[in-house]
């Protein structure tokens, strides 16, 4: 089980998604995969089934797990990575609309019963 989640929501810019996640998938998760503590990734974009009519800013969802004791230098590794050669960014990504939040565990994962 993963110690940590790293939620990280995300917009493309203008009308470029096709560009945007090319590169997300292509290149971004691959640079993040290499930061030491990052152990998976999962990309999903949102559902048009809801709860209720609630909406949200953002169309894109990454999921980052991490295990490791020190998810803050995780975070502080790629921070330091971003917009270097170790982490391309792309101006597809709206930087403007960005939330990202770790989560640590506090219980098992829990499976449903067949």
């Amino acid at each position: 089980m993963a110690k940590h989640v790293f939620v990280v929501m995300t917009n493309a810019t203008g009308d470029r998604d096709a560009e945007f996640n090319k590169w997300y998938d292509n290149q971004h998760i691959p640079d993040v995969l290499r930061i030491p503590g990052i152990v998976a990734a999962q990309r999903f974009k949102i559902s048009n089934a809801q709860l209720g009519d609630a909406k949200s800013q953002w169309k894109y969802l990454a999921l980052y797990e991490l295990d490791t004791d020190d998810p803050a230098a995780s975070l502080k590794e790629l921070q330091a990575r971003i917009g270097t050669p170790a982490m391309v960014m792309s101006d597809t990504l709206d930087m403007g609309s960005i939330g990202a939040f770790m989560f640590s565990a506090i219980g098992e994962r829990v499976v449903a019963k067949k």
